[in-house]
């Protein structure tokens, strides 16, 4: 079975494909000056573009795993998650406090999906 890798760069592949399964990176914004919302929605649409690189969409998202920086974020990143996300097939999900690599990062999203 082959592995097809995108966005690669010298630490890590954003997307990489194995058979019918897609994994991305944890995904960070770009802007970091943005609050919570503005970075999650920099955040999904950054998926929704690596899912469609690799022949899939957030309808196929089988688990995602999110970061929030305070937990106090969760209820304002979950207003835009649950606009954003395919309410007739969600995801298994866990979302963590945690330190994130950047201080200025709010959230970052991990998802496994099928293609």
């Amino acid at each position: 079975m082959s592995i097809t890798r995108h966005d690669s760069g010298p630490l890590l592949s954003l997307a990489v494909e194995h058979g019918d399964t897609v994994y991305l990176a944890g995904i960070v914004a770009k802007n970091l000056k943005n609050d919570i919302k503005g970075q999650t929605e920099e955040v999904v649409a950054e998926i929704d573009r690596l899912l469609a690189k690799a022949g899939s969409n957030k309808s196929k998202i089988l688990q995602a795993t999110i970061w929030v920086n305070d937990i106090r974020h969760r209820a304002a990143m979950n207003e835009v998650w649950t606009k954003w996300v395919d309410p007739k097939n969600l995801p298994g999900r866990a979302c963590i406090e945690a330190k994130l690599a950047d201080p200025n990062a709010l959230v970052e999203i991990m998802v496994t999906a099928a293609r």
